[in-house]
């Protein structure tokens, strides 16, 4: 008969603990609105009831609700200090998105290698607000922060760095910060919880939108270089939510990166096992069923949005072509944001693409068997997609 101490009690998520650990690490009291409370409460039930996650797994997810919060109460402090930071002007020209895995990434920090051109960078997104003393202009110990996060992603799941070139300083998604206000798909990137995932389909949004103008603001007062340049933003996750998006960003190109899902399937199932992996214990079968039937969701509320923003706001850029000649697909979207095309616009593109090939990181390698996916439900899924951008 087992006894109390054979018992191990599984950790849980409570809201009044982790606020009050953000409180404590910050020294500070005021979160500003907390509209967030609501989606929070959602990704704690959802999280403490499905996420399978091992106690290092808590403990990791635990960290990332805690330093977003931390976060938020420093920007609030902060803008209370410099009430300017709310004047900041900000240019969002560009918003890429599309199916994971259709080289939105590279064609991402490509764009944001352009002269007068800017985007978030993952160390930003990870800590938007500085750490008590940092020097301005020289975020050591944000950087820091983040070298030893990614470190200790590749110990536990060297197989990231074989599918997603992870870079502290390289532009990256707004759904890092997005997700520290439990509201992207981040959430359900890094944490198995398909009621919130659910849940989330059916939640306005938009507040987690204009927070996240006021953190844009808030990081080019951290680095006035940034003033006059253009913001281009990226995310998968802005796929099922296009008209969000397109809605908070009125002035904004929507460009839709396209591959075919029949390869985009299978290497975003494989990298979401990878990132399970740091925390939970999942089985292949149980990522790939949830995530294709994600991805075909995802697709399927795109579509119909699309016909409702306007085709006037899109431009569609093919895997294939930027594979072939990327200075061509990049000069095509910046031409249409505004940014002219000159020698310096190509010698600052060429410059990236000479350091960033794919063949400087290992291959990566997936299939449908691994995943229990199925090809023909993957063509039936996306019939009306890959007749219209595939074939």
């Amino acid at each position: 008969m087992a006894t109390t101490a054979d018992v191990t009690q599984t950790p849980a998520f409570d809201r009044e603990n982790l606020l009050a650990q953000a409180r404590e690490r910050a020294g500070l009291n005021d979160f500003g609105d907390t509209w967030f409370l609501e989606p929070m409460d959602k990704f704690i039930e959802s999280a403490n009831a499905e996420a399978k996650l091992t106690p290092a797994g808590f403990a990791a997810q635990t960290e990332v609700v805690v330093k977003g919060l931390t976060s938020r109460l420093r920007m609030i402090e902060d803008i209370k200090q410099h009430p300017e930071i709310l004047d900041e002007q900000i240019d969002v020209a560009g918003v890429i998105l599309g199916l994971p895995r259709t080289g939105s990434t590279i064609f991402h920090r490509l764009l944001a290698s352009a002269p007068g051109m800017t985007a978030i960078r993952w160390y930003e997104a990870q800590n938007f607000a500085p750490f008590p003393g940092e020097e301005p202009g020289n975020p050591v110990e944000r950087r820091a922060y983040a070298e030893a996060m990614l470190n200790g992603w590749l110990e536990l799941s060297p197989e990231l760095n074989s599918i997603h070139p992870l870079d502290s300083e390289a532009p990256d998604e707004e759904i890092l910060i997005l997700g520290q206000m439990f509201v992207s798909t981040m959430v359900e990137g890094m944490t198995f919880v398909p009621g919130f995932t659910r849940w989330l389909d059916t939640y306005d949004q938009s507040r987690g939108h204009e927070d996240l103008k006021t953190i844009l603001k808030y990081l080019q007062w951290q680095d006035p270089t940034r003033r006059g340049k253009k913001w281009i933003l990226k995310s998968p996750s802005n796929l099922p939510y296009a008209e969000l998006v397109a809605n908070a960003f009125p002035n904004a190109l929507l460009i839709m990166t396209h591959r075919d899902p029949m390869d985009v399937v299978p290497s975003y199932v494989s990298m979401e096992a990878a990132l399970y992996k740091l925390s939970a214990t999942l089985t292949d079968k149980e990522v790939g069923e949830f995530w294709f039937q994600r991805l075909a969701g995802w697709m399927h509320r795109f579509q119909e949005a699309r016909a409702r923003i306007g085709e006037d706001r899109f431009i569609d850029i093919d895997y294939r072509e930027v594979g072939k000649e990327p200075l061509v697909q990049a000069e095509r979207v910046l031409s249409r944001i505004g940014i002219k095309t000159d020698e310096r616009l190509e010698e600052a593109l060429t410059e990236f693409l000479a350091g960033n090939k794919r063949e400087q990181r290992p291959m990566h390698e997936y299939s449908l068997e691994r995943f229990g996916l199925d090809e023909d439900a993957i063509r039936r899924e996306f019939a009306d997609y890959r007749a219209r951008y595939i074939s």
